[in-house]
């Protein structure tokens, strides 16, 4: 509620787990639970007791602790990874069990006597980073620490923690017997060098954090992570590195700097799975690795009965929203590049927000730098497709002053492109736009139903989709696409389009009031696009709210000082029916013939 007092402190908190735990239950389920029992009751609960540490909640394989004083959090973690480096003398390496162990000091939120906030998620990183059997502590636990214990420690510098945007400095602490510091081994794979980036935005899905306080919670993040790489290796813009790769990352620590180098990627997603009681919340993330600046992140509740339906839906979510998240994120890619070192693609990727922004300076602007893609690579299959689609919007938007010829070069483009990328989903819409704007609906209706079975989650052709059912005469099939393209890709920029097709569907329904007001919003968002007062106008005027249509018309009029009911009529590719009632709407407000 707001204004609710929330409860905070200053603590040392100690996160535990038992390294290796699915290995050990996998081998011996019944001798792993009955020696970890045993080693809880007779060696680690005394001692957090011995040392005034309160047990916050313990899960099948790891536990988190409370402490009000670094120095007692760290003579517990000492005393408890001394006494099992003792019982595990004689034991089998394959057999032992180790915790790691990780403490920070910081501010906490207590709630139903669970805790919360950085405090926490830092000890739990640190702990991450430990070798089985050793000690992480960050350096404000250091600096509490220092010359209060005899205890060595080791400087390990500065560590990127996973979650944590800024890297900390941590230290180890050696134990007795230890010559140097214990870092657990094989952080990252075996790598031979460096993988360059391919041609094109390039991802892994990393395996998902379990931060379920059940034990044997694994399968719900496993299941997420494999629904989404499979979705994203649908979309053909995309190289998506395996779930094989991806999957040996389990259970590491993650540097996303690295990542990038070993697999040769721009960006990963990495995410966390919290169960409690009957709900599940998921946390995405996509994060660019080059800088390790988070582009994009999302959360999602769900009950655990609904698992299979919340997957789904995650999935969905995920991949539309990460189509405009990474485009967005290339283009500032290639801004940062040199101009000698700019390529077809980089040009390409410089003139996406100008493709899209639908205003007639900026089509210029796109146009300009696509002709460069093509100058240095005539036959890159999305440059001609952009570029196809820039003509296209020349003639619909009444931009050309020879319509028809702006038409022909559309079709023109956009067909070389499908030539050669001809199941890229993105290539498939733009030439089923092309073909809906020069009035052939059944190939359209084909193009656009394959690149959405080509790629479901493809936002801006279910969005093309609506508009084919507007011009087609079906306002309600329109609407349930232009929702679902909403639904996909909540953050694009080009939303405000899909506002502008609620509103066509409204008004090719005759539902005026719904329609002005669809308008209006696409106009909040996106103040610039002079053409939706042409739909404005008529609607308001079929409304009868005639003093706002004639400031419709005049907005619309210092747009388009030319434009005449046949040069509506000719860029308009409604059927003849409501197309006819559009034109007379313009007419009553002195719109000439």
């Amino acid at each position: 509620m707001a204004g609710e007092r929330v409860e905070r402190r200053l603590a040392a908190v100690l996160a535990a787990d038992v390294a290796g735990y699915s290995r050990l239950m996998g081998r011996d389920e019944e001798r792993t639970l009955a020696n970890l029992k045993s080693f809880r009751k007779t060696l680690v609960d005394p001692a957090i007791a011995a040392h005034r540490g309160r047990i916050v909640k313990t899960t099948g394989d790891g536990m988190l602790l409370e402490f009000a004083s670094a120095v007692d959090a760290t003579r517990c973690a000492v005393e408890i990874q001394r006494e099992m480096a003792q019982q595990n003398v004689d034991e089998l390496p394959e057999l032992r069990i180790e915790f790691r162990i990780g403490i920070h000091v910081g501010d906490i939120i207590i709630d139903d006597n669970d805790i919360f906030g950085d405090g926490v998620n830092i000890a739990a990183r640190l702990e991450g980073i430990a070798e089985p059997g050793g000690v992480c502590i960050s350096d404000d636990a250091y600096r509490q620490i220092r010359g209060k214990v005899d205890i060595a420690f080791d400087d390990i510098g500065e560590q990127t923690l996973k979650n944590i945007t800024e890297p900390m400095r941590a230290w180890h602490i050696r134990l007795p017997g230890e010559a140097h510091p214990a870092i657990r081994p094989g952080l990252s794979p075996i790598r031979i060098q460096d993988l360059a980036l391919p041609e094109k935005p390039s991802i892994v899905v990393l395996p998902f954090d379990n931060m379920s306080a059940e034990a044997g919670q694994d399968y719900l993040a496993d299941g997420i992570v494999e629904a989404i790489t499979a979705a994203l290796s649908c979309i053909r813009s995309f190289f998506v590195i395996a779930r094989s790769s991806a999957f040996t990352y389990k259970g590491r620590a993650t540097n996303a700097r690295d990542i990038g180098k070993e697999l040769g990627v721009a960006y990963l997603l990495e995410g966390s799975v919290q169960k409690a009681g009957n709900r599940l919340r998921i946390i995405v993330q996509l994060i660019e690795t080059e800088g390790g600046a988070h582009v994009w992140s999302s959360r999602f509740d769900g009950a655990v009965e609904d698992f299979f339906d919340l997957e789904d839906r995650i999935t969905e979510q995920v991949a539309g929203a990460l189509q405009p998240s990474i485009r967005i994120a290339e283009i500032e890619r290639s801004r940062r590049k040199r101009p000698q070192d700019l390529g077809s693609y980089d040009y390409t990727m410089r003139a996406m927000p100008h493709v899209w922004a639908l205003e007639k300076e900026e089509s210029v602007k796109a146009l300009e730098l696509l002709e460069k893609a093509l100058t240095i690579d005539p036959e890159y299959p999305l440059a001609l497709s952009l570029a196809g689609w820039c003509h296209a919007q020349r003639s619909v938007y009444n931009w050309a002053d020879d319509i028809a010829e702006s038409q022909a070069s559309a079709r023109s483009l956009a067909e070389r492109a499908a030539e050669m990328s001809g199941d890229d989903p993105v290539i498939l819409a733009v030439l089923g736009a092309v073909h809906t704007f020069v009035r052939n609906y059944g190939t359209a209706r084909v193009l656009l139903e394959r690149a959405v079975t080509l790629d479901s989650n493809a936002a801006w052709a279910w969005s093309r989709l609506g508009w084919l059912e507007n011009y087609a005469d079906q306002p309600q099939k329109a609407i349930a696409n232009f929702e679902r393209a909403l639904r996909l890709s909540p953050i694009d920029p080009m939303n405000f389009n899909n506002y502008v097709g609620l509103g066509s569907a409204h008004e090719v329904a005759q539902e005026y009031d719904k329609a002005a007001a669809f308008y209006r919003r696409a106009l909040e968002e996106r103040p610039n696009a002079g053409w939706i007062y042409r739909s404005l106008a008529s609607s308001l005027s079929g409304a009868g709210r005639v003093e706002e249509a004639k400031h419709a018309f005049a907005e619309m009029m210092r747009n388009y000082p030319d434009l005449t009911v046949a040069k509506f009529k000719q860029a308009m590719v409604f059927s003849t029916v409501p197309l006819n009632r559009m034109a007379e709407n313009l007419r009553k407000l002195g719109l000439p013939d």
